[in-house]
């Protein structure tokens, strides 16, 4: 197990070394890597429910774009009445 761990995060520096050279100081790579490998699990384990996730952003959107119309239109009308 150690051996094959030790292959990934060897596997994954030498992508580091080839992409981000000249992009970052070598001892800065985790601060680039650690975030998208998280980034990149979180997509991994959450992909059976993204197209769920998807809507209910879009769903939310639309909401929060009623609800802030309607604060325009009250904020506006509290506004011109004073």
């Amino acid at each position: 197990m150690s051996g094959q761990l030790d292959w990934i995060a060897n596997y994954i520096w030498g992508i580091a070394d080839d992409v981000l050279r000249d992009l970052y100081v070598r001892g800065k790579y985790r601060d680039v890597i650690l975030p998208m490998t998280v980034l990149r699990r979180l997509d991994a384990v959450l992909e059976d429910t993204k197209q769920q996730v998807l809507d209910m952003n879009t769903r939310l959107d639309e909401l929060q774009q009623v609800h802030l119309g309607t604060v325009r239109r009250h904020t506006t009308r509290v506004g011109s009445s004073s």
